[in-house]
């Protein structure tokens, strides 16, 4: 089965920047472009907002248009436009499990807009099947150049990992990008340590050496999958957060994996996430566990 890009689209201008960024993508993936207008009929007491066909011919509309301006740009990339009536939680949560990725519009920074208004767009991490893809208003292609990498986050395991490795190699190969893979580490309590792990660590020479061991293996099946792909690898001690950004400059995209759950109050996802989603400027992949 061929799963599309899916961009979410409200008329905002990060959310017409999310869509200029699922179609370039597509294009490079060779995949068909779905375009996904969610809304909900409002009637409101002495104000003329017409009926529920009404408005769902003005979302159509609106919808239409921006998918039009996609194919102009892109006169072969195959384009549908839906604009389903709901929840927009379960409506993008929904066409994320059929799509390849769903990118949305982020304006980051403190306040996530459009569909991300209040908690939804944690909703939406949370139960996204797919990576979900944050774009900024002021993205632009020319932010896609020789020397900007595809930054991805890898701690714990190899297969810890794994779904945000993979989406980040298999992005740097389609754009001929570096791959900085950053590995972010701080000094555990004392209480931690225990024989065996005193064991391991004296056996990789040290803190540093043994974080770098963990990173390589992390590494090694995806370059070897990838061998076009170039690689840094980046360990550093501090806040995976704080690292992560602190190399946000140069890259055209930065992938983190997901840790998110849901509490009484609402979803939640991961410090890393969180940060790099409010404050990174480059476009942001949150990746769920494979």
């Amino acid at each position: 089965m061929t799963r599309p890009i899916t961009a979410g689209v409200d008329g905002t201008g990060e959310s017409l920047a999310a869509l200029a960024w699922a179609a370039r993508e597509a294009v490079r993936r060779d995949l068909p472009l779905r375009v996904v207008h969610a809304w909900r009929f409002e009637a409101h007491d002495g104000v003329d907002t017409g009926d529920r066909a009404a408005q769902r011919q003005w979302v159509r509309d609106a919808a239409d248009e921006a998918a039009r301006t996609v194919r102009e740009r892109h006169p072969k990339l195959a384009v549908t436009v839906d604009v389903p009536e709901g929840d927009a939680v379960d409506m993008l949560s929904g066409v994320a499990a059929d799509a390849e990725m769903l990118v949305l519009g982020s304006r980051g920074h403190g306040r996530i807009m459009g569909f991300l208004v209040g908690s939804v767009g944690q909703q939406v991490i949370v139960g996204a099947e797919r990576p979900v893809v944050f774009v900024r208003a002021g993205d632009r292609p020319s932010n896609e150049v020789t020397g900007h990498e595809i930054v991805v986050g890898q701690q714990g395991d190899p297969k810890d990992s794994a779904a945000a490795l993979g989406l980040a190699f298999e992005t740097a190969s389609r754009r001929g990008a570096t791959v900085r893979a950053v590995r972010a580490w701080t000094l555990p309590p004392v209480f931690s340590y225990s024989p065996a792990s005193l064991r391991l660590l004296d056996e990789a020479g040290g803190l540093e050496p043994y974080e770098r061991k963990g990173l390589a293996a992390a590494l090694a099946p995806w370059r070897e999958r990838y061998p076009d792909v170039h690689v840094v690898e980046h360990v550093e001690m501090g806040s995976a957060g704080q690292v992560l950004l602190s190399v946000a400059g140069t890259a055209q995209l930065m992938v983190v994996g997901r840790r998110a759950h849901r509490t009484a109050v609402g979803a939640r996802i991961g410090s890393v996430a969180h940060g790099v989603l409010h404050l990174a400027d480059c476009p942001v992949a949150v990746v769920p566990p494979a």
